[in-house]
């Protein structure tokens, strides 16, 4: 089977999954999102995606992905996500909207922060997220009615593991238990290289869950659960500004006015807030931008600052308490470019598009 037949294989199981899976909460989409994001974000250098994930990982992104769902929607309140009875709220997130209310201070608040506020307490509540993960959603992903089909992972526990057991692991005490999944051989690529059909499948799929569960219309409410805009990016807004010299990372000329943060790797292509990802801009040429990936010239050029502004970035992300994975983002892009075909052509000003380049990219990236 070919590559191409094995990621439109996978894509259709994914599918049924999607579609005939039992689930009381958005779980299941909170689990395929995290997976899909690790398989991104855990790409290596030279561009193999990875073979291994865990529970942990997979606790920290799902609660990344409920922290901002975990905030008012207008009059509505904190959005039920599921429960075993109608009003009830899904476990994790009632967990998580109890520890925002707890520290965070406002709606634009981030896990990030939470976590510099109180290590001991995050952890409790990845502990949490990473034990509700382990009991349910994880053994129950790859069942379509009564029967499990390991499509996607491996994993080495029964389905009635004692949370004792979960719990000394956690602790760092004596326990057999193995958090690893092992990702069957060729899911990771295929996950990767479909990652620009089945993400927005996931969010459309979820916001619809999310629409029926709290008798709402669908339209307003995937921006609100997976929009760029969920976090304020206003405070990095002026310490990019200086550490690009006042001038546009695109076109290179003055930022007069009030410049634009943009996403570097587009957040439709992978939802990263990170530093390394945030650049200034002037508004036309982040608008002229919008969600294409920009050409060779602008990664090397992302790369280099990077590389060779890291104190000064790390100083910006003690400084406004923002989150710095340069790794991941690093990864991201990797895992991106070097998966586009070879006659995609790239956004480098205005209306105008050129070549990929891929060994040039390849050089730079790797």
């Amino acid at each position: 089977m070919s590559s191409g037949q094995g990621a439109i294989a996978l894509a259709e199981r994914v599918l049924a999954v999607l579609e005939e899976g039992s689930f009381s909460a958005t779980y299941k989409f909170a689990l395929f999102v995290a997976i899909l994001d690790l398989c991104i974000e855990k790409t290596e250098r030279g561009g193999a995606p990875p073979t291994t994930l865990t529970t942990r990982d997979l606790a920290l992104k799902v609660a990344e992905l409920y922290w901002a769902h975990a905030v008012p929607y207008g009059a509505h309140g904190t959005l039920r996500q599921g429960g075993m009875r109608t009003g009830h709220q899904a476990e994790i997130v009632r967990a998580i909207e109890g520890a925002r209310a707890a520290w965070a201070d406002g709606q634009s608040d981030t896990l990030h922060r939470a976590r510099l506020h109180d290590a001991v307490e995050f952890a409790r509540l990845i502990d949490l997220v990473e034990w509700k993960l382990i009991e349910m959603p994880i053994p129950r992903l790859q069942v379509l009615g009564r029967h499990e089909d390991r499509f996607l992972y491996e994993y080495n526990w029964r389905h009635d593991i004692r949370h004792a057991a979960v719990r000394a692991y956690q602790h760092r005490r004596e326990s057999d238990f193995d958090n690893r999944l092992l990702l069957l051989p060729g899911v990771a690529e295929q996950l990767v290289r479909l990652n620009g059909l089945l993400r927005p499948l996931f969010h459309r799929e979820w916001a619809v869950m999310v629409a029926g569960m709290n008798r709402l219309p669908e339209a307003d409410l995937e921006r609100f659960l997976f929009g760029a805009d969920r976090t304020s990016l206003d405070s990095v807004r002026g310490p990019l500004t200086e550490l690009q010299g006042h001038s546009c990372f695109y076109c290179g000329k003055e930022l007069g006015g009030r410049a634009d943060v943009d996403h570097f790797i587009p957040w439709s292509r992978y939802p990263d807030d990170g530093l390394d990802n945030l650049v200034a801009a002037h508004p036309a040429c982040n608008n002229n931008k919008r969600d294409f990936l920009a050409s060779a010239e602008h990664v090397e050029h992302w790369v280099a600052r990077s590389q060779d502004r890291r104190n000064d970035i790390d100083s910006i992300a003690t400084d406004v308490a923002w989150q710095r994975d340069e790794r991941r983002s690093r990864a991201v892009a990797t895992a991106i470019y070097l998966r586009l075909p070879v006659a995609t052509r790239l956004w480098r000003r205005r209306d105008d598009f050129v070549p990929s380049e891929r060994s040039r990219l390849q050089r730079a990236l790797t």
